[in-house]
């Protein structure tokens, strides 16, 4: 089977890695076209890759006979037109978080990919192919820990972008745990609480970091999340689960440990989201592709999170803002499933 050609749609940081990612280290597919709203840097990129070529337009791109299938890793505020001509031209399609920037839109996208009967739609919630999080899930399903009571994570970032503002906080980095639990639990969120400790003093003005995330499932779990954005540290992302009969926690990077004197203890942390997470997003691409090229006989283009996933995950957080606004909890409101 000849190679998976594929258009990557928004080649900044994370486009820039997939590109990088497929040429280099992902089996059985190929970058012919990239796209990005600066002309050049996508010129630049196509230059530097055999057989690839720089489209001006998005929606040419995803057109384009020479593209079996595309990832995006565009601004969010642009998936909702490239997911609805993916479907149109039938293309299976790899979308960064977010599905789309709001709930109304997330939830028509599912509703279109539904009255096709097929999956198309995969959304880049990489955690869920990471070493660690699919052991604890693996732990999890076979009941070693009794039922699952209460979760405890921490998601810490050294800094954020100078646009981050406080409800990014709950659209762009919650997020992750939200998937994370329902990847878990294999249940859906049915309320979410924001909690405002004081700020911390080096927070860009204005933002409120950092926060605490306490969410409830349908089956009574217990879920809270510390977010902390600028702690000018590390990137730090632990989870422990408590069951019944013991707990289990990932995230540690216990790599070498070091005794020293005079009195040092210690390790690395590890630097940012690539480095934690770099394995995980390889696994999630090549898996991706395995099922894109397998899907004529399957039925299924995608190994992983849904459409539905980013739509419930979207909700999930619409419910987050809404309680860092009013301080109150608020429930999550989810349509029938299509």
């Amino acid at each position: 089977m000849s190679d998976l050609r594929i258009a990557v749609l928004g080649v900044g940081v994370m486009g820039a890695d997939h590109v990088a990612r497929i040429t280099s280290r992902i089996s059985g597919a190929r970058v012919s076209v990239v796209n990005d709203y600066v002309t050049e840097k996508a010129e630049q990129l196509a230059a530097a890759i055999p057989d690839c070529r720089a489209v001006a337009d998005p929606l040419d791109a995803i057109a384009g006979d020479d593209v079996d299938a595309v990832l995006l890793a565009s601004p969010g505020a642009a998936h909702e037109k490239q997911l609805l001509a993916c479907l149109e031209h039938r293309k299976p399609v790899m979308c960064e978080k977010p599905l789309t920037t709001d709930v109304s839109t997330s939830l028509e996208i599912v509703r279109r990919e539904a009255e096709l009967g097929r999956s198309l739609i995969q959304v880049g919630f990489m955690r869920r192919f990471d070493d660690e999080y699919m052991r604890l899930k693996m732990l999890l399903d076979g009941g070693e820990l009794g039922r699952p009571l209460v979760m405890h994570c921490v998601h810490r970032n050294p800094n954020v972008p100078s646009y981050f503002d406080s409800s990014l906080i709950v659209k762009d980095s919650l997020v992750h745990e939200v998937d994370v639990t329902r990847f878990l639990f294999g249940e859906e969120i049915a309320a979410v609480q924001i909690i405002k400790p004081a700020s911390n003093p080096g927070a860009p003005e204005g933002v409120i970091d950092p926060q605490i995330a306490i969410m409830k499932t349908v089956s009574g779990k217990h879920v809270d999340v510390e977010l902390f954005v600028t702690t000018g540290v590390a990137y730090e992302v632990r989870t422990e689960v408590v069951g019944e009969h013991g707990s289990a926690m990932i995230g540690l990077d216990v790599g070498m440990i070091r005794k020293s004197s005079p009195g040092v203890w210690g390790g690395t942390i590890t630097p940012g989201f690539r480095e934690r997470f770099g394995r995980a997003y390889d696994t999630e691409i090549q898996r991706w592709v395995d099922a894109v090229r397998g899907g004529a006989a399957t039925g299924k283009y995608i190994d992983g999170p849904t459409a539905w996933d980013g739509y419930a995950a979207a909700a999930v957080c619409a419910a987050g803002v809404e309680s860092l606004e009013t301080g109150r909890p608020v429930d999550v409101r989810l349509a029938e499933r299509p």
